[in-house]
């Protein structure tokens, strides 16, 4: 299993409505392992129909290690299971149960035509290779991160509202990182006009350099930006999300296939985003400065107590670059729930989302 989890995690990431990353090791009646693959992307083999096409004969009779249970159902290529059944697999041994309700099914249906099948055999690693697509497919909304660059003090520009460069290149270069791992990215509209980024995922920060495949960039909030934005270039997909409902935009974005987002700025639509408890993760990059004035990084959550005060656990403090331009990052684990936003009932935050 540990073979077929480490093919798996070397796979390509598969941007939005891609499968999981998928590795898989066949050995032959004897214990020899005779075939290996994983996945590559939507559209191309399984990993199981992978490596069985190099095992050839010399499946029948032997096993199939799997990180994730073999799919039954007929998308762009056909049931694994099926397919494990045809080659002569006698035995068949997974990781993760498939949460998707559309796909799951593979035990069963191998289990009925007589193949031994044991389950849930390395299941942390495989679910952490794969972490935002579970979440996704479990909670049928995206893993959201949102992501801040602020001062020592929590201020994320200056009080004349400049804010290039709180943060060091190094950060900046690992926060490209963050993006190119997304799904997507999301700014509001204040931050469109305020800042005109582009959203895209460059290995070097500040360079043209583009990621062959980018995230889907998303614009959130009702506040019109200009024609010639640099958001709207060609180098990215787009999409304008007229709302102020986080709600509203999470499921926008699962039915267009995201399994995570970035969270970019500003503080109101971070606030709109942690008030409506739809934060799974806060990555704060903090850099050795000080401004006392300027907006904050997070605006106003309505709370007045201390005992109403949101609360994480930090998961991780990294320190990035050198000297003085050192900066830490810390990643925190938000104490909230992971609700399924409500087609019926959605939550309508009263913060402008376009700031």
């Amino acid at each position: 299993m540990q073979r077929a989890l480490d093919l798996a995690a070397t796979g390509a990431f598969h941007r939005r409505g891609g499968n999981p990353r998928v590795g898989c090791v066949i050995l032959d009646a004897t214990g020899a392992v005779v075939g290996q693959g994983h996945h590559r992307g939507a559209g191309t083999p399984h990993a199981e129909v992978a490596a069985l096409a190099v095992a050839g004969p010399a499946a029948r009779g032997g096993t199939a290690v799997v990180t994730l249970e073999p799919c039954a159902h007929q998308g762009r290529t056909g049931p694994c299971a099926d397919a494990l059944i045809e080659a002569g697999i006698a035995r068949v041994i997974f990781a993760q149960p498939d949460p998707n309700p559309l796909a799951a099914g593979g035990a069963a249906r191998l289990r009925a035509a007589g193949v031994t099948v044991i389950g849930n055999v390395g299941a942390d690693r495989a679910i952490m290779i794969n972490s935002d697509w579970t979440f996704a497919q479990q909670h049928r909304r995206p893993w959201v991160r949102l992501k801040i660059a602020s001062t020592l003090d929590g201020r994320v520009a200056a009080a004349d509202g400049s804010s290039q460069w709180i943060t060091s290149t190094a950060a900046r270069a690992d926060g490209h990182l963050l993006r190119a791992r997304s799904d997507a990215v999301l700014a509001g509209t204040g931050t469109v006009l305020a800042d005109n980024p582009r959203l895209t995922a460059r290995t070097v920060p500040d360079s043209a350099d583009q990621q062959p495949d980018q995230p889907l960039r998303v614009v959130f909030g009702t506040t019109e930006i200009p024609a010639d934005a640099a958001v709207l270039d060609d180098s990215a997909e787009t999409a304008l999300l007229r709302t102020r409902s986080a709600p509203v935009a999470l499921r926008t974005l699962r039915e267009r296939g995201v399994s995570s987002v970035l969270i970019e700025g500003g503080p109101g639509v971070a606030a709109t985003f942690l008030e409506a408890g739809l934060v799974d993760e806060l990555i704060s990059y903090i850099a050795p400065v000080l401004l006392g004035a300027g907006p904050a990084a997070v605006g106003d959550l309505g709370i007045w107590r201390i005992d109403d005060a949101l609360r994480g656990e930090i998961t991780d403090i990294t320190s990035i670059g050198t000297g003085t331009e050192r900066c830490a990052r810390i990643t925190t684990r938000l104490r909230t729930a992971a609700p399924t936003p409500d087609p019926q009932h959605p939550h309508s935050p009263h913060h402008e989302g376009d700031h």
